[in-house]
């Protein structure tokens, strides 16, 4: 499947509750009402060509089709389990589930039984199709679940004021430019969930964050971190909003046109009350030239002769590094 960037036009913002069936928008986007396309009645589904299963499977392989519909299939019961632990530790909600959907005569997995939610029994060629696995042993849930709240795709015509409300903590935030590869940009928004960044960031060129590659390497940080798409417009906009520093991930060189600093615990401590904004760019092309021009540039030490590391791995020591304060062990 490729990534695609459709999904930057869009701007699906439903709220609500963690498990509902109903289908509600904020007041400042224009997407209609979508409702699920599945009859009340309809308790279990065996046939691949019904068409709520063309649906689900239109929502796993589009990009444009998932955020028309501002819905997204979450593939697994390990990522179902840790958004729904994610939702009970906050008191805002900002994901809904629409439906549960879970292999015929199987028990319903450990940890979704106390879902209110309702569930519907599918066939293992069903699950096989949506799943998008050969076999679907591993598989015993997949989730319907609505974009979250926490997602915002902003445009040109997006004031200044608001993006005060993209992140609840701006303190640390994480940068993807152009991160093509859904396995690491999900890599990367599950290490910044777990050392307790801010949110993230994704630049044009990104690919989608619910893809499902990136949804299955994010094992659910996709639907509990902050993410806003945008551009360097609104990424500058946030920086002067609240004086952020700006430090770009770039591998060390003979060929300097600007200075490199070393990763150490030293710069760390040094940035440790400083607003951040952390950007890595993709394995292929890098850093834009933009990037490249307003941020300052450090690298990982290696004792090794390789020139650089896997952004995902990169992207892990820095996020550990630069960790909001007294969260390093």
């Amino acid at each position: 499947m490729q990534c695609s960037n459709t999904y930057w036009a869009s701007s699906v913002h439903p709220p609500g509750r963690f498990f509902t069936q109903s289908s509600h928008h904020n007041e400042d986007t224009s997407c209609p009402v979508v409702t699920l396309p599945l009859p009340s009645h309809v308790k279990s589904i065996t046939s691949p060509s019904n068409p709520f299963v063309k649906h689900c499977f239109k929502l796993r392989h589009s990009s444009s089709y998932r955020y028309s519909h501002g819905s997204a299939l979450v593939v697994g019961t390990t990522p179902i389990r840790e958004i729904y632990k994610f939702q009970q530790s906050t008191q805002e909600r900002t994901v809904e589930m629409d439906c549960l959907l879970i292999l015929d005569k199987a028990e319903i997995p450990e940890g979704l039984d106390v879902f209110s939610v309702r569930l519907v029994r599918v066939s293992s060629m069903v699950m096989k199709k949506l799943s998008g696995l050969q076999s679907t042993e591993s598989v015993e849930a997949i989730a319907l679940m609505r974009i979250p709240t926490s997602f915002f795709s902003v445009n040109d015509d997006t004031y200044e004021k608001d993006c005060r409300r993209w992140f609840q903590s701006p303190h640390r935030i994480l940068v993807l430019d152009r991160i093509q590869d859904p396995g690491n940009l999900g890599t990367l928004l599950r290490s910044a969930m777990a050392f307790r960044w801010g949110g993230v960031f994704l630049l044009s060129g990104c690919c989608d964050p619910f893809n499902e590659k990136a949804l299955r390497a994010s094992r659910g940080a996709s639907f509990q971190l902050p993410i806003v798409s945008g551009s360097w417009i609104h990424l500058e906009t946030l920086k002067n909003e609240f004086q952020m520093k700006m430090i770009a991930g770039h591998p060390d060189s003979n060929q300097k046109r600007k200075p490199v600093s070393p990763l150490s615990q030293g710069l760390a401590d040094s940035l440790a009350d400083v607003p951040l904004c952390l950007v890595l760019g993709s394995e292929g092309s890098g850093l834009s030239e933009k990037s490249w021009q307003l941020c300052e540039l450090v690298s990982i030490p290696m004792a090794g002769e390789f020139e650089s590391l896997n952004v995902s791995v990169a992207g892990g020591i820095f996020l550990y590094m630069l960790q909001p304060q007294n969260r390093r062990v």
